[in-house]
């Protein structure tokens, strides 16, 4: 494993959270993310990798760790974990798997997942919870719906300040319209490719997701068509990837 990884899993457990932090995160809570750009070839191999990782971690009870994971239909795997500031990513508490683990067993679990993949990333993203769209709370794991799909919205500096009037306005045709199509908004950080918007939609799985969407454009009707295309018409550019929740793949210690 390259070292940005081991310094994620440092980070992951450094990073003191429980599951309410994640279900109901603060309006500008900031999260730091690593994500491994697997070769398609090595997905089997790098999941068993991973969940070995893991599951020392579950043996040892690793405590103050703490992450969710997703991964994309492009063969993305993120990890995401919650910090309060810039500090955080100074500390460490890595010793603790790799004295209760062993150096050597680590380091050797390491190795294997280095052959997985090439290129890897980390970056901040901060949730915005005034953009966002969920009338019950913001939560970042809706029981049962593990499917995602994330739009990435770019944007640049001159028209920051209109794209977010214009998400401004459709997060306010939704909430107008009752719409049962929830989302939840994070703005690019640190480190990030670019400044965006990222939207997140979860669905319980692909067939889910476009039924809600087809009855959402119906509810929305033409008005909400001429509000989704002002917002887009004042994008630099625009992404959309699936992806699903890896609950096999997080982890949070056992009280």
């Amino acid at each position: 494993m390259k070292t940005k990884l081991r310094n994620f899993f440092t980070m992951a457990m450094m990073a003191v959270m429980s599951s309410a932090l994640f279900a109901q995160g603060s309006a500008n809570q900031s999260y730091w993310v690593h994500e491994d750009v697997v070769k398609p070839g090595m997905m089997a191999e790098y999941e068993v990798v991973c969940k070995e990782l893991i599951g020392h971690m579950k043996t040892h009870n690793i405590q103050g760790a703490g992450w969710i994971a997703t991964n994309t239909s492009d063969n993305r795997y993120l990890y995401v974990s919650p910090i309060a500031n810039m500090a955080d990513l100074d500390k460490s508490v890595f010793k603790e798997l790799s004295e209760k683990m062993g150096q050597e067993a680590m380091s050797a679990l390491f190795a294997r997942m280095d052959k997985c993949y090439d290129t890897e990333q980390d970056y901040i993203i901060h949730l915005d919870a005034d953009l966002s769209y969920q009338p019950g709370g913001i939560d970042q794991n809706p029981e049962g719906q593990n499917y995602r799909k994330f739009h990435y919205l770019y944007v640049t500096p001159g028209n920051r300040a209109a794209v977010k009037e214009k998400m401004k306005a459709v997060k306010n045709m939704f909430a107008s319209k009752g719409s049962k199509v929830h989302y939840r908004v994070y703005r690019s950080g640190f480190g990030t490719r670019g400044e965006f918007y990222m939207v997140a939609v979860a669905a319980k799985d692909a067939v889910d997701h476009a039924q809600m969407s087809k009855a959402n454009q119906e509810l929305m009707g033409e008005d909400g068509g001429k509000v989704m295309w002002d917002l887009m018409n004042n994008l630099l550019s625009y992404e959309e990837y699936t992806g699903m929740m890896r609950p096999d793949m997080a982890y949070s210690p056992s009280n």
